[in-house]
């Protein structure tokens, strides 16, 4: 069980978190303050929010459980997350937050609408298929939270999912997306000083780099190869429609496209794609290297994975745990995890509450529903998200990966075709888009 200090610095980085969503509140004039922070996202806090959104709790307990269980040949997603982020940027950044000048779009969907004159048909499809995807993906977000506060202090699932679910749902409904984007400033600035300070502490406690890989070599020569010989996953047929998938499908994805819309000036996507790439990619990497790592530990005894189904993503918590005996810097740790996981987790809570409250409610249902009355039902809609999302989370996905990958997937499938057609090609139609 954790001690005093280790229950201190986490309920001192939940509140203060819980203290940027009041400070945000103060802001929240309207819908647009909540749902887009007013457009006035300055460089830092754009790329940081992008990293952070991107970021989910497959960044640090599933990429390293996959390094774990798989090796090098899932070293490509390590190449194609962060260059989902620039191609966000560069292929839909520019034309969108142009277009929003004039027409003030709050969402992806009043882009799809407005495009493709569908107001209603293309409008709903979207909407609900977004939210259903979000929903998904959500549930792997709670997962990984839950995981990182049952580890630390020994407490049910039940029991983290509610703290988890109080804490994300308290700052994020009455902040919006300005407590939603400082706080991904901060959550994202604690997870590359993490990430960069205790990963290679996991390597270097597994003997470092060479000797790890030489290690993974006399386990299974399939663990060092680009990919996989057979089977079927992470072959080279398999590892291109993977890069299709991640780079594009997470670029479209409405919880991180919409973040375009929020921008202050165009001219900051002039090195938020080569910038977000960089550090996200960087951050990647070392978590890939210390599910490496782990390989090399639990072959030797050094720690036994619990007896669970997700087993492979508890890895790199058994790895900083024994790496760094004191209990004080655990705590640590499970901060950066919690930032990783709370930075995705947010904005996919608030893009919920936006497509309902927005595409659905005021743009269909009562197309004369006051600024106020939209404004509340985002926050209805934001906590029933949470809701739904804690009920599905107490029976959790044997693998994380795979079930954020199904959630990206849908995300490709629905959304890129209309939207880069819509951008650049003249010719697309409403039916082709539905």
């Amino acid at each position: 069980m954790a001690d005093g200090a280790t229950i201190g610095i986490v309920v001192i980085y939940c509140l203060a978190m819980i203290g940027i969503g009041g400070w945000a509140s103060r802001k929240i004039k309207n819908t647009e303050d909540y749902l887009v922070a007013g457009r006035s996202l300055g460089f830092w806090v754009f790329v940081l929010l992008m990293i952070g959104t991107v970021c989910s709790g497959m960044s640090l307990l599933g990429v390293s459980g996959l390094g774990f269980k798989f090796g090098w040949p899932t070293i490509w997603e390590q190449i194609f997350v962060p260059l989902s982020i620039a191609f966000c940027i560069i292929f839909f950044g520019v034309k969108l937050h142009a277009i929003t000048r004039n027409t003030g779009y709050m969402t992806v969907q009043d882009y799809l609408a407005h495009r493709y004159e569908s107001p209603t048909a293309l409008r709903t499809l979207s909407a609900v298929a977004g939210i259903i995807v979000s929903l998904i993906y959500l549930v792997g977000q709670y997962t990984a939270i839950a995981i990182v506060l049952m580890w630390l202090f020994e407490i049910p699932l039940w029991l983290a999912l509610i703290i988890a679910t109080l804490v994300v749902t308290i700052y994020t409904t009455i902040g919006g997306l300005y407590a939603v984007a400082w706080a991904a400033l901060i959550q994202s600035f604690i997870l590359i000083l993490g990430v960069v300070i205790m990963a290679p502490i996991i390597i270097f406690y597994a003997g470092g780099f060479t000797h790890v890989n030489e290690f993974m070599a006399s386990v299974n020569p399939d663990l060092v190869q680009p990919w996989m010989a057979g089977g079927m996953v992470f072959t080279p047929a398999y590892l291109v429609s993977f890069g299709v998938l991640l780079i594009i499908g997470l670029a479209c994805a409405p919880h991180v496209i919409n973040n375009l819309l929020a921008v202050k000036d165009a001219r900051l996507f002039t090195w938020a794609p080569l910038l977000g790439f960089l550090i996200y990619g960087v951050v990647m990497f070392l978590l890939k290297f210390a599910g490496f790592a782990g390989i090399l530990l639990v072959q030797e005894g050094v720690f036994t994975l619990p007896d669970v189904p997700n087993a492979q993503d508890f890895v790199i918590l058994y790895g900083i745990q024994n790496a760094i005996p004191h209990i004080a810097l655990w705590s640590i740790f499970a901060v950066i995890v919690l930032a990783a996981v709370m930075s995705t987790t947010d904005r996919l809570m608030l893009t919920i509450g936006a497509m309902f409250s927005w595409d659905i409610y005021k743009k269909i249902i009562r197309p004369d529903a006051p600024d106020t009355q939209v404004l509340l039902m985002s926050k209805i809609v934001v906590i029933l998200s949470a809701l739904v999302t804690m009920i599905i989370a107490l029976n959790p996905p044997e693998m994380l990966a795979f079930l954020i990958w199904m959630g990206i997937g849908v995300m490709l499938s629905t959304f890129a075709v209309p939207l880069l057609a819509g951008l650049y090609w003249r010719r697309a139609t409403r039916m082709g888009a539905i």
